[in-house]
């Protein structure tokens, strides 16, 4: 992806978010890196807990077909999830275009709820995993959808309204896009700890993070990005 193309992407999620959502990031969602470069160590949890932007194309080199915006507001870490008063959740947005692919994968630790927080329609596709990490085509799937149990085939889809929510358990595979028709969705997730670098597992073959071409400066940095500008004095 090219950091021109990533920057408009932030501008018409920012857009989308505030003036039709009337959602509002944190604060640090619109640090420039000048702004980054100013800051000290009382900024760490947002880097160590990979916080903020996160704009994907998956590897596909089309970000509106195979794609995801997201934004990491809070999170904790895996050496919390040992403590008995640790933090154990996180919270993500994600803004879904229609036809857009988030290709299929599941977490081997990070149980989800995905909500549909308001705009279009988020069709979610799901099967089993095999121990072997492979599709189970033939077991029914069994999942709670605001809270009521639901069963439906191997590869059936569960269509999420504006308020509606699904949980998704560990090693459960599921694929999404925004519905055809119904207009671009605001997607809310409420999880456990979030790890992406270690936690994803994808059926198909694909990049997590997009490779990034430098043909503009950055509007706001990517979680990907810190280690390049946030540089405290030790």
């Amino acid at each position: 992806m090219r950091r021109s193309e990533i920057n408009q992407i932030m501008r018409g999620g920012l857009t989308f978010l505030e003036k039709e959502m009337k959602f509002f990031l944190p604060p640090f969602a619109k640090w420039s890196p000048q702004d980054w470069k100013s800051k000290g160590d009382e900024c760490r949890e947002i880097v160590t807990q990979q916080l903020g932007w996160d704009i994907t194309d998956f590897g596909s080199g089309d970000f509106r077909k195979i794609g995801l915006l997201l934004f990491t507001i809070r999170n904790g870490s895996f050496e919390e999830l040992s403590k008995s008063f640790g933090k154990t959740y996180a919270e993500k947005a994600m803004i879904v275009l229609e036809d857009q692919i988030t290709p299929t994968h599941f977490h081997y630790q990070k149980m989800e709820d995905i909500i549909n927080r308001g705009g279009g329609e988020l069709v979610i596709q799901l099967w089993n995993s095999m121990p072997d990490e492979e599709l189970d085509t033939a077991s029914d799937v069994i999942v709670s959808v605001d809270s009521v149990k639901t069963r439906l085939k191997a590869g059936g889809a569960i269509h999420l309204t504006p308020g509606e929510s699904i949980c998704l358990p560990q090693r459960l595979y599921h694929k999404f896009w925004g519905r055809k028709g119904k207009g671009t969705v605001f997607v809310g997730e409420v999880s456990r700890v979030n790890d992406d670098y270690v936690d994803n597992h994808f059926y198909e073959k694909v990049g997590r993070f997009a490779d990034i071409e430098e043909d503009v400066e950055p509007l706001y940095l990517l979680s990907g990005d810190y280690k390049q500008y946030f540089q405290p004095a030790k």
